[in-house]
């Protein structure tokens, strides 16, 4: 693996910087831009409709670039030999940030889902709830995160 990260350092890094701003701006967009156009909508079946479509086309989106940041992560921090060194904490640290956003992600990709199941049997409420605390919560809390996660990114190439 330590080879395969010198064959091409800068396309693994090129790659690894592109999905770490598409996975973080994408929630921002999707949180402060979508969003909020969303509510213009004032039909609430229509607007519970348009922001499952939304939602699953990004999540979808997210999956390819979710998983080239973890392939990429591996080849580097294997290429790049941090165990043993001083910066091995800000390894350790900006893979924890971004392993629990993973598992926020799977965990709304499954909130998603079940407001699908919801809009499908018709019950507008409970599918509004499952979304409610998607926007309100847990993709805020992700980009928080994934903000963190770039400074300590940037933070190790500074070194």
């Amino acid at each position: 693996m330590r080879e395969l990260f010198f064959v091409s350092p800068s396309f693994i890094i090129f790659l690894h910087v592109l999905s770490a701003i598409i996975w973080v701006g994408g929630m921002i967009t999707m949180r402060y831009v979508i969003h909020y156009s969303m509510s213009n909508i004032t039909e609430p079946k229509i607007k519970i409709e348009r922001t499952l479509d939304n939602l699953k086309r990004f999540f979808n989106l997210m999956i390819v670039f979710i998983f080239i940041l973890l392939i990429t992560a591996i080849i580097m921090i294997l290429g790049l030999a941090f165990k043993g060194t001083d910066l091995y904490h800000f390894v350790l640290i900006k893979e924890a940030i971004w392993m629990i956003m993973t598992g926020i992600f799977i965990f709304v990709y499954i909130k998603r889902n079940k407001a699908q199941k919801a809009y499908s049997l018709g019950d507008m409420i409970n599918a509004k709830s499952h979304l409610e605390t998607i926007s309100k919560y847990y993709i805020p809390i992700n980009i928080v995160l994934g903000l963190f996660g770039l400074y300590f990114g940037i933070t190790l190439r500074g070194f």
